[in-house]
């Protein structure tokens, strides 16, 4: 499997009483696809995994399979603290049917670069889902060095990497470790035109829920080499990128996703949007149409 492109991140809807809205969920899925989106993330961060009870992450997982029905490939976080209930997860996400497994750096227990590699060699050994290592410092406490990518990369069960870190030097590095088998892709948002016209292979994104055919647009265009024209649509999107960051991820997202009809609210810890952004998130709202319809219209 080959991961590349606009890979979404997705946000997990509930409806006003804090349950799944699973009709929400199901127009959310379609919707993606339909505009362009080349693959799936269910309960991620952004998905508010570590809210949810274990057969309702399984209800999404196997819901977004079925309604992809293998248009674009489904992935979904099984990473843990512990790695015996990491391989755990990932063994019942293989049995749900998902074509890879987001395995994020294990949060809290900071393990050395070392414990890294001793942990996703585990992971990969025991389980026969492809394996996707996912690095994001500020949300785990731990930043994986390129090196220790490096000793894992070339395992045949680890198929890429999603770095949110959004150093220059970082993407240099892992992209020399690129390569048929190992896929290099952006989890940084505001970075990720400059990371794909480096040579990343795609982006999974949280700003992808609110503009999917934008995000299309910008993949296909830093990834066929078309710097000028890339460099205007994420002009464009910046300010999408700023309001993503107002409030903890996903609080920003979903208060947009709201406006379009995809949702209701978070679950606590979260809490909705600050009263005092909510002008800010109409106005986002306001953008994502407009990026929207001229993504639709370029692409007809």
């Amino acid at each position: 499997m080959r991961l590349s492109g606009s890979i979404t991140a997705l946000a997990t809807p509930f409806d006003t009483t804090g349950a799944l809205d699973r009709a929400a969920w199901k127009r959310l899925v379609e919707s993606q696809i339909a505009a362009g989106t080349q693959g799936l993330v269910v309960a991620g961060s952004t998905g508010e995994a570590a809210t949810l009870e274990d057969d309702e992450y399984e209800w999404l997982v196997t819901s977004a399979v079925a309604i992809a029905a293998g248009r674009v490939p489904v992935l979904a976080g099984t990473g843990m603290s512990a790695t015996s209930k990491t391989i755990a997860a990932t063994r019942r996400l293989a049995e749900l049917g998902a074509d890879a497994a987001l395995v994020v750096v294990p949060p809290y227990v900071r393990p050395t670069q070392a414990g890294l590699v001793a942990h996703y060699r585990a992971v990969a050994d025991a389980c026969e889902l492809p394996i996707v290592l996912y690095n994001v410092p500020g949300r785990t406490g731990t930043d994986m060095q390129a090196e220790t990518v490096a000793a894992l990369a070339t395992h045949p069960r680890i198929v890429g990497i999603k770095e949110a870190h959004d150093g220059v030097e970082r993407m240099q590095a892992l992209l020399a470790l690129k390569s048929d088998a190992f896929a290099v892709l952006s989890g940084d948002d505001p970075t990720a035109a400059r990371a794909m016209l480096a040579g990343a292979d795609g982006v999974i994104s949280v700003v992808s829920n609110l503009v999917p055919g934008a995000f299309r647009q910008l993949c296909d265009l830093a990834r066929g080499g078309k710097a000028d024209a890339a460099h205007a649509l994420d002009a464009r999107l910046q300010p999408l990128h700023r309001f993503s960051g107002i409030e903890p991820n996903p609080i920003p997202v979903k208060a947009v996703l709201a406006r379009q009809g995809f949702g209701h609210g978070l679950r606590l810890p979260l809490t909705t949007l600050a009263e005092a952004n909510s002008a800010q998130a109409d106005d986002a709202a306001r953008l994502a149409a407009d990026l929207e319809t001229s993504s639709r219209a370029r692409a007809a």
